[in-house]
Formats: structure tokens, sequence, C-alpha cells
């Protein structure tokens, strides 16, 4: 039988960066095992790539602000590319409860040593962006080292620099069971073969909930769909724009090649695995992405290029990180809500710190533990595109 002394489960950006920090803190053991053929197919190879550390909860600045200067230095670190680019996150206020609600985050964020982001004036959002409408923007939050990653790349990054310094990935392997004994975990059998290990990390993105059901836990993570629509190449709106958020609708935008990437997340959206992209999305899109930029009234797009993903939304909107409590050597990174890419550096940061001392500097983990709903001690996050 083969041995691990820590097994992964889900080979995406997640597992991919748990599996590296591990590794680079010295455990050789770890096996990574992915059920597809390929690394990526799930979630991450579908994401929008945002970082940011806009955020309206400390636990969520203080991750952000492990993972973005970690991304800007990535090659450096990993010798591999993840196409960091520093131009921004800009949240349009379009009312007085908008702004005073970035004002509120903004003081946070600084509080916690965020030094680069800044509240701006309508005028000034007017003036930096003309070709937007503008008449209702009283005002903004930007800051400029948020901005987008590849996450295909930061994945692929992560996991060969684990491999070349001795983790293992096993692909079309699937979790077929979760072994326990009387001290807790024991092993996983999968699709190729048994792993003797103590130690699991369940990594299933927006299947985490049957992982966890093996393991004999009761997981709150439920898939959502969200839908991404690319235009074809489009210069009449600059392509050094940052991600600009329309907060009258939640509607944005980035731009992406040589044209842009469009995102709305649609409230009558229900929770399900429903990968696939309904044509009837582009309208509605286009229709809001029109009304703040009018010469996107002219964005060619093809529909077929368009493509839908899975969210992993728990009841708070923030990640369940760490041991999953009366099951020793069970470990969860689950339940991003949209933030696992951005997310990524410090979440194997902190698993890896869990899992080998015990205890982590980055954060407070007790906050995002599993016991926290039990507990009635939710962290609700507002700012969730």
């Amino acid at each position: 039988m083969q041995s691990a002394d820590v097994v992964i489960v889900g080979g995406g950006i997640v597992g991919s960066s748990i599996a590296y920090h591990l590794t680079a803190a010295g455990c050789r053991g770890v096996t990574v095992l992915e059920r597809e053929s390929a690394t990526g197919k799930g979630s991450t190879g579908k994401s929008m790539g945002g970082v940011r550390a806009q955020f309206s909860t400390p636990v969520n600045i203080q991750m952000s602000l492990y993972a973005i200067p970690f991304y800007a230095s990535f090659e450096e670190r990993l010798g591999h590319p993840c196409d960091y680019r520093p131009q921004g996150y800009l949240f349009c206020a379009t009312n007085d409860r908008h702004m005073a609600y970035l004002r509120a985050n903004f003081e946070k964020q600084v509080a916690l040593g965020l030094k680069d982001v800044r509240l701006l004036a309508g005028d000034e959002i007017r003036k930096m962006f003309p070709q937007m409408r503008g008449d209702d923007t009283v005002g903004g939050s930007f800051c400029a080292t948020d901005g987008f990653v590849d996450p295909y790349s930061a994945m692929n990054g992560f996991m060969a620099w684990a491999a070349d310094h001795g983790a293992t990935l096993w692909k079309n392997a699937a979790v077929t069971a979760v072994v326990r004994d009387g001290k807790g975990i024991a092993g996983v059998e999968t699709t190729r073969g048994p792993i003797s290990t103590r130690k699991v990390v369940n990594c299933a993105g927006a299947w985490a909930a049957e992982v966890a059901k093996m393991a004999g836990v009761d997981l709150p993570v439920t898939p959502l769909r969200r839908m991404l629509v690319p235009s074809e190449p489009f210069d009449q709106f600059p392509h050094t724009a940052p991600m600009i958020i329309d907060m009258s609708n939640g509607f944005h935008f980035r731009p992406e090649s040589r044209g842009f990437l469009l995102a709305w997340n649609d409230p009558e959206e229900t929770s399900g695995f429903k990968t696939e992209f309904e044509a009837s999305f582009v309208e509605k899109i286009l229709t809001r992405a029109a009304d703040r930029v009018p010469c996107f009234a002219d964005l060619p797009v093809n529909p077929k290029r368009a493509w839908a993903g899975l969210y992993e939304m728990t009841p708070d909107h923030h990640p369940i990180l760490g041991e999953a409590p009366g099951v020793p050597g069970f470990f969860l990174a689950n339940g991003f809500s949209g933030h696992g890419v951005m997310h990524a550096p410090a979440t194997g940061k902190i698993l890896s710190d869990l899992i080998l001392e015990g205890k982590t500097e980055l954060i407070d983990a007790k906050l995002l533990d599993l016991a926290r709903f039990a507990e009635n001690r939710m962290i609700h996050e507002t700012a969730v595109l």
C-alpha cells in the first residue's frame, strides 16, 4: 500500500498552493489527488482571476495582504509565471449608503496595513473614465495593488514547484472512501488504489461536501453557478482599466486580452451543479454593460466563447479552514465563495501552518473554523462579487 504524510483531495489552485506551502516548509510526503485527467478542470480554470484587498472583514483583508504580495513576487519565488497585473479594482458608488460602506471598509483596510487604497470623489472617476456614464456616481474606492492573475498559470506554478521538491500528483484518482480508525484519519481509497495517511486535506471545491461526508463531516458548502462573458477585440475603452464594479447592480468588468471580460451575479440563480452556460444571460449582462458604459452597446460578443463555473458558497461567504471537529487529521480548505484564486496563497500558508505546527500567525484561525456555524459566530462578508 502507498503511504503519504499528507493527502490533498483536489488539484485546483487551493490544493496546489497547500502542496507548495507544505513542501516549502519541508514536508516531503505530500500526495495530491486529482480526479480529472488534468488539474484545473473544476473552478480554477473558469475563474475571472481577480485579486483584491478591498474587503469588508478583517480576516479577508489579512488573507489578501499575504496573497497579493505573494502573487507580485510569484515568478521570483517559484520560477513560474502567474501573470499578476496590478491594474486595480475600482468600486463605483451610486448613492450615499454605498459611499458610507466603502468609507467604513477603507478605514478597516488602512488600519490593517493596506497602503495603496484610496477613496475617490465622483468627479475623479468621471475624469478617469469619461467613457462611463457617471451622472449617478457619487464616489468610489480604488486600490492600485488589486488586479488580476492567470489562475491556470498560478495553479501550474504551485504544482510544478511542489512536484519538483518531492510532492506527488495522482491524476485520474477519484477518492471513493475516507478511512477512519480509533485515532482519526487512517487513509483514503481511490480509483487508483489505497493510500495510508494520518492527514487528509479536503480541497474539492464545489464538490467538497461529498468528500466531507465520506469522513462523517457535514459541510455547509453548496455550488452556485457564475457565468462569464468575454468580448471580441474592442478598443473604445482603455485596456489599462482596473476591474470596475458598478455598485448599483453588481455588474463588473475588466480588460482581457484585446477585449473585455464581463461578469454579473444574477440574483435569480439557484444553487446546484449547473455548469452549462445559458444563452439568455448574454442579453442580461449586455443590458447592464451598455447602461454603465454606453460604448459597450457596440461590444461584439460571441456567446459560444462564454462559460460557466461554480462558486463554492458558505452561509457567511467566508471559507472554512482547519481541522474538522471530532475527526483528527481531516483538514478543510473549502467554501471560498468566489475568492479561492485570490486567497489561494494565504490558504496554502494557513493550512500548512495548521497541519505542521497546529497554529498559524497569519490570521485568527478560529474565526474560520467549521464550528462557527454550530456556535452561531458567523462573520458575514458583504463585499462579494
